[in-house]
């Protein structure tokens, strides 16, 4: 789970007009950073139910989209979610929609959903396809230049060797290297540097499919999206510019809540000692253990009194407490061996 990155607190703007914002008191009337979807009334999904829902007897694990922030029900996703450790990320429906450019990323990136099969769908059963037939088509299609480029690769490779051959040879060799370079031009400083060069319009040149569905991703999916100009305009124009922030994915917040959950649990005085050397750390325990003593004792007095501690005598137990041990060190005597 991981907060909404659009929220922010209304206390102190017009919505409580009483209440003032401790953290921010000139806070403006209204916050145009907050977008308040369906959650904040407590609906979900594409459904708008409630979470949990008691009027809903199946079981369904509800997945957040990382675009939108709302959460949905499995089977309320346009596509059966690959098993939970075979993706990190989600984007439901309606936001591939409005982020349209995904699905040339999603042909390379996403990882496959899990397809029904007809003859099983009314037993439940599901079972996982890895490749459609038209992506089947496309792998064979790109095995086939694949298997072409490699039988060229492996012509020039002769071509290179040293030879004797005559000068008809050699105006062949040529030619052939003339339509290799055409289709295969080389990089120069003429052509597209790499800061303009567009992974996105690359991908959209090739053929890909658009579904009516969600889509999910690999822990690393966003480190692979464009970040030209062109699509770094386009992602403001969406506000969809945190998609490639990687401190914003899943894994950040969640390996953050762990952070945070393993500071909570540490002993400041644990932590001190570990910092200091044997004698310090047994020197900071005597004392720890004569403050704890002394306090002890203290308070006791005013609990047998049925008397209340006032800050005065807090004051005053630990100038006494200061004072006995100014006393205790000066009579302290030091020898050199």
């Amino acid at each position: 789970v991981f907060l909404s990155r659009n929220f922010r607190c209304d206390c102190g703007n017009s919505k409580f007009k009483n209440l003032q914002c401790k953290l921010l008191p000139e806070k403006g009337k209204v916050n145009s950073g907050n977008k308040y979807n369906d959650n904040f009334y407590g609906l979900y999904c594409t459904c708008k139910r409630p979470y949990p829902d008691p009027e809903d007897e199946i079981p369904d694990e509800m997945i957040q989209c990382i675009v939108c922030e709302d959460w949905f029900h499995g089977r309320h996703l346009g596509a059966v979610p690959p098993e939970s450790g075979d993706f990190h990320e989600m984007v439901c429906q309606a936001c591939m929609n409005h982020c349209h450019f995904l699905w040339a990323y999603a042909s390379q990136l996403a990882v496959p959903a899990l397809t029904k099969v007809n003859s099983l769908e009314d037993e439940g059963i599901v079972l996982k396809v890895e490749e459609s037939e038209e992506q089947k088509k496309e792998i064979k299609k790109e095995s086939g230049v694949e298997h072409q480029e490699t039988k060229e690769e492996k012509q020039m490779e002769q071509f290179n060797e040293p030879s004797t051959s005559s000068g008809s040879d050699f105006l062949n060799i040529c030619g052939y290297c003339s339509k290799f370079l055409q289709k295969f031009p080389v990089e120069t400083a003429k052509t597209t540097s790499e800061s303009s060069f567009c992974k996105l319009k690359e991908l959209q040149s090739k053929q890909f499919l658009k579904k009516d569905s969600a889509t999910f991703w690999p822990s690393n999916w966003r480190s692979k999206l464009c970040t030209c100009e062109d699509c770094l305009k386009m992602y403001s124009e969406l506000e969809v510019q945190f998609l490639t922030d990687e401190c914003d994915t899943v894994l950040a917040y969640e390996n953050k809540g762990t952070s945070d959950q393993e500071t909570e649990r540490r002993d400041p005085l644990m932590d001190t000692l570990n910092s200091m050397n044997r004698v310090q750390q047994v020197e900071l325990i005597c004392e720890y253990n004569d403050l704890k003593t002394e306090l002890t004792d203290y308070l006791r007095r005013f609990a047998d009194e049925g008397t209340v501690v006032k800050r005065e005598d807090i004051q005053h137990f630990f100038e006494e407490f200061q004072s006995r041990k100014r006393r205790r060190t000066n009579r302290m005597q030091y020898y050199c061996s």
